[in-house]
């Protein structure tokens, strides 16, 4: 049985993640800590081979795919951009605390979107667009080995929705640079949409998943 192994990558740290500050749909370039420690992961552990590279449309994600992936062409998924955080964009939990829509927003829910952004069951939905074209696009031109370059939230989901063993969203949080791979079958993906998951990534030195 082909299998077709699809790694999950969540970007390089941001200048305003390092001011706290909420990011979605907001550009906010990689800040030097985040190339700086792009790079030392690059060359410290091991980052898996790439067929083809796709990522989010978000400038942080392109950056950090061309830091790691230098030589691959990457295509953009418009599905896996961040959240839009609607009037909560550039600013700081801090400086929300009072805000009634606020204090709404954080008692979570999937149809209990920021004013003028998006519910999380819109980002779960073109998530699954998304991965659905990924995973036909894989396998119908024989990328063995692709890379996904996308935001901690996308990730959470992609793996919670489609990843087995299930898990709760917030197992599969990851750190800047890092994230999962997972193998995909023609027949596990044909029967049930779903995926195997292999393990964490990048891996040490001598290890493989």
């Amino acid at each position: 049985m082909v299998g077709y192994r699809i790694h999950f990558i969540r970007h390089g740290i941001t200048v305003a993640n390092e001011e706290g500050k909420y990011v979605g749909i907001t550009e906010s370039p990689i800040s030097d800590r985040g190339r700086r420690e792009l790079i030392e992961k690059r060359e410290k552990m091991v980052y898996p081979p790439a067929d083809k590279v796709y990522v989010s449309p978000l400038k942080r994600c392109i950056s950090t795919a061309a830091c790691l992936y230098p030589e691959g062409y990457a295509r953009v998924v418009p599905e896996f951009r961040e959240m839009n955080f609607g009037d909560f964009e550039g600013k700081k939990a801090v400086d929300l605390m009072n805000r009634e829509d606020y204090k709404q927003f954080l008692k979570g829910g999937l149809d209990n979107p920021p004013p003028n952004g998006e519910s999380l069951r819109q980002v779960i939905m073109r998530t699954i667009e998304g991965m659905q074209f990924i995973a036909e696009d894989v396998m119908k031109n024989g990328y063995k080995n692709a890379v996904v370059v996308t935001h901690g939230g996308i990730i959470m989901n992609i793996m919670s929705c489609f990843g087995l063993p299930k898990k709760n969203p917030n197992d599969f949080a990851c750190d800047f640079g890092e994230g999962f791979t997972v193998m995909l079958t023609a027949q596990m993906w044909q029967t049930s949409q779903a995926v195997e998951i292999m393990g964490r990534i990048p891996t040490v030195r001598n290890q493989e998943l």
